[in-house]
């Protein structure tokens, strides 16, 4: 599994959200500036986590972009699922795939549900918070 650039880049953005989730709704500009993503790359990432209720907008003067909810409870897996689609290692564990006709035979099945259920928890373990907070000990999470 390869995580995108997307992947990366709304995490990124996630993170500096909930650093600055103090002076409201922070402009989409600032958030490019910032993280050095185009604001029209920026913008697709933002709609996507807007439309999925991690976000909320506001249009005009003072709006701009902010958490939809407390960082705490906004986990790395959540928003990787949102811009990956897909965590799954393999294809036949990902969600709404047709079942492999194979399966019942598979010599392999246990270990990619194993490595699945291994990336799933541990990325659902890492909150916004424990990432946008550096100054706590033991968040040296980079990337």
């Amino acid at each position: 599994m390869m995580i995108s650039t997307k992947g990366r880049y709304a995490l990124r953005v996630m993170i500096d959200l909930a650093q600055h989730q103090a002076e409201g709704y922070v402009p989409l500009k600032g958030i490019a500036e910032r993280q050095e993503i185009s604001e029209k790359y920026l913008e697709n990432i933002l709609a996507v986590l807007v439309k999925n209720n991690l976000l909320t907008g506001l249009r005009g003067k003072g709006g701009g972009y902010r958490l939809a909810k407390a960082p705490e409870q906004i986990t790395a897996g959540s928003i990787l699922r949102l811009t990956e689609g897909s965590l799954a290692p393999v294809a036949c564990l990902e969600s709404g795939s047709l079942p492999c006709p194979r399966m019942p035979r598979c010599r392999t099945i246990s270990m990619w549900q194993g490595l699945d259920k291994v990336i799933s928890e541990y990325l659902d373990g890492i909150t916004l918070a424990d990432l946008a907070y550096e100054d706590q000990t033991g968040n040296d999470y980079v990337i």
